[in-house]
């Protein structure tokens, strides 16, 4: 069930309006596939009325430690368009500007070029106004924490020795 409507979702925004079209389809694979996953949970939610579609990019960055593995983190707007939530064909969906946008950062490990379970990929979403710079810091320390070992590269600090 999950993977139908992952299909979906993904199917909605590679078929989605031009401007967001090149947005999205300037990400590389690995990034595409966290943002497919935070439409996935956003569009799961009860309280979402309007389909959402990627808009930009605030931050990215990977880690290839090797053996087919990657570290994913990526910061970036999703912003709500005219069509109503569960629209399949986006071509004629339009970005809405009477809306806030929703600053999603997702990290996650990757393994042949899908994303694996464990550990759990770490998705927060929230509307822009209403993030603050707790939150901010809460997901790099968490994005940073997973699945690392001691002395292991981070995605996006480095923190001094204990």
């Amino acid at each position: 069930m999950a993977a139908l409507v992952l299909l979906l979702v993904s199917a909605g925004v590679l078929l989605c309006s031009p401007e967001a079209q090149g947005a999205y389809s300037k990400l590389s694979d690995n990034y595409r596939k966290g943002v497919n996953l935070a439409l996935e949970q956003l569009s799961s939610h009860s309280g979402v009325q309007h389909h959402f579609l990627f808009f930009r990019s605030l931050l990215k960055s990977e880690i290839e430690p090797g053996f087919g593995v990657s570290y994913v983190y990526h910061n970036f707007y999703l912003k709500a368009t005219t069509c109503q939530k569960g629209t399949v064909d986006s071509a004629q969906c339009k970005f809405r500007n009477d809306r806030p946008m929703i600053d999603c950062a997702v990290c996650y490990k990757m393994f042949a070029g899908e994303i694996d379970k464990e550990p759990k990929p770490y998705v927060h979403c929230v509307h822009k106004p209403a993030l603050t710079e707790d939150m901010k810091t809460t997901r790099i320390d968490h994005c940073n924490a997973m699945g690392y070992t001691r002395g292991a590269p981070t995605l996006l600090a480095s923190k001094g020795s204990k």
